[in-house]
């Protein structure tokens, strides 16, 4: 099954959320408008909503109550994706024209800003303890996982562990908490909202994996930006980490790497990239992927049996052999 085959089966809270998320936002500064709007119109699978959504279904379903985790958490992952755009001098995201590239770097940083601040806003309605303690813990982990990837900018020399450690932070906490948050609002069991966080913390792990797979082998248009782009910003990612681990390629793939280093990024990566696709890189890296896709459904196995939980593993599998 497709991601949107399970999106029509929810179309009308779907579109709800997607219309609370415009309402959210929505200010008197007309610049704010302006760029708050451009980026929800860029899109997006909105798959932390949706995630949301779906755990609740295993308490008391209330769309009403479910909107104010379910908006907070996609306004956060936005809000990251601009001050990412920033830091990664990136000119375009998903085809489209980011807010530092429309506008520029300072009003994209106030941007995302503004997002954290009307997220945290909205969740504050919201009266159990848990839920806020959850969400700040996580949203400081992921300030930790993109200080983490700035340090790492270019360090051939980081560990396999030291990548992990990044994404966990970076992405899958926030898959993470969406199923646990979601669960947590809809009142279910502790022992299901449990359940529900391991499934989406490996599902998020795998997603970050299979993204940065897609970055080494994808199209242009598949992407919405160059293949190899991780790359040229200095995000060195777990295929080219097993790459490099090979004796035959290392030298001319840490050549490669610091040529781009030294031309800040302003290099053509296409030798690079024949490199890592020549590797068994890739190959390991989507093995990996598939051992958290693995972990996710061990989760799901245990949880109640229902519509939810089979929609859950469809995602799951989406992800597993995602091509965009």
């Amino acid at each position: 099954m497709k991601l949107w085959d399970i999106y029509a089966k929810m179309k009308n809270d779907v579109s709800y959320i997607e219309r609370e998320l415009e309402r959210t936002v929505v200010s008197d500064h007309e610049l704010l408008n302006e760029t708050t709007l451009h980026l929800l119109k860029a899109g997006g699978k909105r798959i932390r909503p949706v995630f949301v959504l779906l755990a609740g279904k295993f308490g008391t379903y209330d769309l009403e109550q479910l909107k104010k985790i379910a908006v907070p958490l996609e306004l956060i992952h936005m809000a990251s994706l601009v001050h990412d755009d920033v830091i990664d001098d990136a000119n375009t995201r998903r085809g489209s024209m980011t807010v530092k590239s429309k506008w520029d770097n300072r009003i994209a940083m106030y941007t995302g800003d503004f997002i954290y601040g009307k997220a945290l806003t909205l969740v504050t309605e919201l009266k159990n303890p848990d839920i806020h303690l959850i969400l700040s813990k996580a949203m400081v982990e992921m300030c930790l996982g993109e200080m983490e990837q700035i340090r790492d900018f270019f360090n051939t020399n980081q560990s396999v562990r030291q990548y992990l450690l990044r994404i966990r932070r970076k992405t899958a906490l926030l898959i993470a908490i969406s199923c646990q948050l979601g669960a947590l609002a809809a009142g279910a069991d502790r022992n299901v909202s449990r359940l529900l966080y391991r499934y989406g913390y490996n599902v998020g792990m795998a997603f970050q994996i299979r993204d940065d797979v897609l970055d080494l082998i994808g199209t242009e248009s598949q992407l919405g930006k160059p293949p190899g782009n991780d790359i040229l910003q200095g995000n060195i990612t777990l295929p080219v980490l097993y790459a490099l681990q090979e004796s035959r390629l290392q030298e001319p793939l840490l050549k490669h790497i610091n040529e781009i280093r030294l031309n800040n990024g302003h290099s053509d990566a296409t030798e690079a990239l024949d490199l890592i696709r020549y590797s068994d890189g890739i190959k390991i890296a989507e093995k990996l992927a598939d051992r958290y896709i693995q972990k996710a459904m061990d989760a799901l196995a245990q949880l109640p049996n229902q519509r939810a939980k089979r929609n859950l593993k469809d995602i799951a599998h989406f992800i597993a052999n995602r091509n965009h």
